[in-house]
This record gives structure tokens, sequence and C-alpha cells, in this order.
């Protein structure tokens, strides 16, 4: 990770700005994108969990996410309002509490939202999917699902962190590798560095 806010390498190639890189994927590629022609009103509910919350405020501002239709921003685990005439953008982790939370929300008579745009911020499970084609009623309610691998934290133009705080002391603390932090802690930071590779398309 280069710590430099220059936008050009000595090599004379350009750098990837990684906070511009997930500004613009969060606004055009999820955000933008999500909108059904049955909607009845041109705003849309953002819901979010704490990490995905994190993500997006180190990368944009709350104007820049109003500019793209977004009226309420929710946390996904707190009480919310039903909105029926509204679609919804869910960003969230691929954990099983935030699953059972959405598949709550859309499923049922009357779900709390007119259609349901969902985005992993990481690499799902094999079984989720299957998980929501178990309920019928939740499948039409989809009106997208994607893994969207934004599940980093660019703190600046060049720079940006895993936000693992006890990284060293889980990491390289005494009898480390024998605790069960050591196991989360690596999946953890490998999962989140792969995304970043993943939003500068180094991975194709």
């Amino acid at each position: 990770m280069s710590v430099s806010d220059s936008e050009t390498s000595s090599h004379g190639g350009e750098y990837k700005m990684f906070r511009q890189v997930t500004r613009d994927r969060i606004l055009y590629e999820m955000i933008k994108a999500s909108h059904s022609k049955e909607s009845r009103s041109m705003w849309k509910v953002l819901i979010m969990d704490r990490v995905t919350m994190k993500v997006i405020s180190h990368s944009c501002k709350m104007a820049d996410i109003t500019d793209q239709g977004v009226s309420l921003v929710e946390q996904v685990f707190k009480r919310r309002q039903p909105m029926p005439g509204m679609d919804v953008v869910y960003f969230v982790q691929p954990t099983d509490e935030n699953l059972a939370l959405f598949m709550h929300d859309m499923t049922g008579r009357t779900p709390m939202y007119k259609k349901a745009f969902v985005y992993f911020s990481s690499p799902i499970p094999k079984d989720f999917i299957g998980r929501i084609k178990a309920d019928t009623t939740v499948i039409p309610r989809i009106g997208g699902l994607s893994e969207m691998n934004l599940e980093y934290f660019p703190i600046e133009n060049q720079v940006f962190v895993t936000d693992h705080e006890r990284a060293l002391e889980e990491l390289y603390g005494d009898d480390a590798d024998t605790t069960p932090e050591y196991d989360v802690c690596l999946r953890e930071m490998a999962i989140r560095v792969a995304t970043v590779f993943a939003s500068l398309k180094e991975l194709d």
C-alpha cells in the first residue's frame, strides 16, 4: 500500500485512487443502478450494517448519496418504519444475522419495501442462495442480488485499512496461533484485502 497522494507513479503509470474507486462503485454500480419500474417513487431507502456504514462514511458524503435518489439511510439491525411503496438497497455483510433480517423484511403478505436490491460486501456462503430461494414470497421481490466486494476502508487516496485494531495482539501475541481470534482475524483481513483487488479489477 502506498501512502502517497500522488496520482502518478515514479514509472509514469496512474495510481487507482482507493477513495474515488470506492465512491464510484457505491454511487454508480450500486445505488444508481438499483431502481425498479414498478416503484411509485423516485426515491429509495439505503440499509447498511455497522461495517458497511463505515465503508460508505469513509468514501461518500451524504449529499452524494442523496443525489442518487436515497431519501433515507437506516441500519439493518434497528427497528424501521415500513416503506412499501419504495425500493430498498441493502448493502450488508454476508452474515446469517443480516440474511435473516433481510428475509424477515421481505417475506409474507406485506413486505416492508417494494423491491429489494441486495449487495453483499464480500463473497457469500454457498448456502445463501438456496436459503433465499426457499421462500417463494421473497424471490419476486428481489430486483437484484450481487457481491459488491467492498469491505475495506479508504482513509486516504492511496491508503486503506482493514479495521483490525487488535491485529498485532491477535496475530503476534503469546500463543496467538492457538486462539480462535487468530483464525478469525486472518480470515477477515484476507477477505477484505481481496475485496480491494476486486475493486481495482486486479483479480480479472
